[in-house]
């Protein structure tokens, strides 16, 4: 089976606005020719959205602060063009981003921004968990491959259900604006800030 790398699935999503996840797949059915991947995303029925000279140069920060004033978000959205990063559905979605990053506080953006010593130490701990347990290798490579999808959705936003709608992920929720937007619209990076409150662990729960 052909290896596909991470820097072609980078530029696969790049210049696609797929999620990484489609990207691999369509990258392994076509056996890494990035041409043939865009052939088989579309088939899938899947927006392309070309991006080759169309660099995410505008877009805006947003800031959100929970009511209790304990917890506060700010994060940073790129796309092409002003006129998007102004639109309605643009700036109601990089508030419900904000929302969401105070209520759930991923640790990363996405799956490529996790280091990978700290998937390898997830990765060694539940295996040696499962060896102990006396699982057979078949079975402990399939249980990591879903350790490491649990780990992603536990820590990078854009593979969180959304909080107010746990039907759609926030990754569904990006496509969906690119869709409607024409535009390459990324969630580049983001801070929370948060003051503990003596007696919980969230600020959040200490309000309601």
């Amino acid at each position: 089976m052909t290896t596909i790398s991470v820097d072609a699935i980078k530029q696969l999503r790049d210049e696609t606005g797929i999620g990484m996840m489609d990207c691999k797949k369509a990258l392994t059915e076509a056996s890494g020719d990035i041409e043939r991947a865009k052939e088989i995303l579309r088939e899938q029925g899947l927006e392309l959205m070309e991006q080759i000279g169309r660099e995410a140069n505008e877009g805006r920060i947003v800031a959100y602060v929970h009511h209790t004033g304990k917890v506060g978000v700010l994060v940073e959205l790129a796309t092409n063009t002003d006129f998007a990063a102004n639109s309605a559905e643009f700036v109601a979605f990089a508030n419900d981003v904000a929302m969401h990053i105070a209520a759930e506080g991923p640790a990363f953006v996405a799956p490529e921004d996790v280091p990978q010593d700290a998937i390898d130490k997830a990765n060694a701990e539940f295996r040696k968990t499962l060896e102990e347990q006396g699982k057979p290798a078949e079975i402990i490579e399939k249980a990591l491959e879903g350790r490491v999808n649990s780990y992603y959705k536990d820590n990078c936003l854009i593979k969180q259900p959304f909080i107010k709608n746990p039907e759609v992920t926030i990754e569904e929720m990006l496509a969906d604006l690119r869709t409607k937007t024409g535009e390459n619209i990324q969630i580049k990076q983001f801070a929370r800030f948060e003051i503990e409150v003596a007696g919980c662990a969230d600020p959040l729960l200490a309000s309601s």
